[in-house]
């Protein structure tokens, strides 16, 4: 399964909450609101957005990555307000072995309501019925209860800790594993049609 095959024209994805769409510059606006809040920035790879200009800046890489059918982000839209609450995507796809990694943020607003869990689920239902993947896995800080919680309610598996597995925001940050198997997700989940291609 090549990368362009899926990454070429990004399908969006819906559940009942949730659209998971391509990312347009009339994001920024939105983006930006979660972006630059230090609590939401804290455990990402990347610093608090200072002006609107660092939003813009990230939203025409995406545009620039789905030009080049390239992996890319998911905006995570909910429907209800029709507003852009954060991104889920997979960080890495690594094709030969068929496995990848799933990233996601959310905004502080919507904290504590399942979304973040609603989106992942779907995403990792998108990798398994159309990425050929056998295993999707993700990483936290340790200190990241929350991202933790929602690798758990998708029903991932703690598999342990990369002792200064990545260096961050000045340090070597110790990083939390989770992951499930194409056949474990199954046992959880129904199969369901209709994922947008």
């Amino acid at each position: 399964m090549e990368i362009e095959k899926i990454f070429g024209n990004l399908p969006t994805l819906e559940t009942e909450r949730l659209l998971l769409r391509k990312i347009t510059l009339e994001d920024v606006e939105d983006m930006y609101s979660y972006c630059s809040n230090e609590e939401v920035s804290k455990y990402v790879t990347w610093d608090t957005h200072q002006k609107l200009s660092d939003t813009k800046e990230f939203v025409e890489f995406a545009l620039n990555q789905y030009e080049n059918r390239k992996v890319a982000p998911w905006g995570i839209e909910y429907k209800e307000n029709e507003k852009l609450i954060g991104t889920i995507d997979f960080v890495s796809w690594q094709v030969q072995h068929n496995v990848a990694e799933i990233g996601y943020i959310i905004s502080q607003d919507y904290w504590g309501k399942g979304i973040a869990t609603e989106a992942a689920t779907e995403v990792i239902q998108f990798g398994f019925n159309h990425m050929n993947l056998v295993r999707i896995q993700a990483r936290c800080f340790v200190e990241n209860i929350g991202s933790e919680r929602v690798m758990k309610k998708t029903g991932m598996s703690f598999e342990g800790i990369h002792r200064k597995g990545m260096f961050i925001k000045g340090k070597h940050q110790d990083l939390k594993m989770y992951s499930i198997l194409k056949e474990e997700f199954s046992a959880i989940h129904k199969p369901k049609t209709g994922n947008g291609l």
